[in-house]
């Protein structure tokens, strides 16, 4: 039998809604490790070429699998299920002190991805990989503004 992955990734093309023009494609990588059962990443890719960046931004893995179905986030993340030119998608907004930002995500694709991390992790089981011990001693012995 084989084990579970430690590591679930994939990467997607994403939409990025534009008001009053075309959206325009952008590139995203989805990390989920099970270290972080809770969390899981993802990379934005802006630019191409030498000139391209990653803006990265970590969610609350409940957070995009309660959006698959219905709105739900308050504040700096949002998420949704909708259309777009006849296809399931689901919307993630989000909003920081740089600005704003709509992306349409692959409705599939994204059900898929998060499938396989509840693989890795089923629901629930999240406690069963977090190290209590470790994760209060870094709070305890962090530095002061650290």
């Amino acid at each position: 039998m084989a084990g579970r992955p430690t590591c679930v990734s994939s990467e997607m093309q994403l939409r990025l809604v534009v008001p009053g023009a075309a959206s325009l494609p952008v590139r995203a990588g989805l990390r989920y490790e099970v270290t972080d059962p809770y969390a899981l990443q993802v990379a934005f890719h802006t630019g191409s070429g030498a000139s391209a960046d990653t803006v990265e931004w970590t969610f609350a893995r409940s957070l995009l699998s309660d959006g698959l179905t219905a709105p739900c986030g308050d504040g700096d993340v949002q998420v949704w299920p909708s259309t777009s030119a006849g296809a399931s998608v689901v919307c993630l907004s989000l909003s920081s002190p740089s600005g704003k930002a709509l992306f349409e995500v692959p409705l599939g694709q994204l059900a898929q991805f998060l499938a396989q991390t509840y693989e890795a992790v089923p629901t629930g089981c999240e406690g069963d990989y977090v190290d209590v011990e470790a994760e209060l001693a870094l709070l305890l012995w962090a530095e002061p503004g650290t």
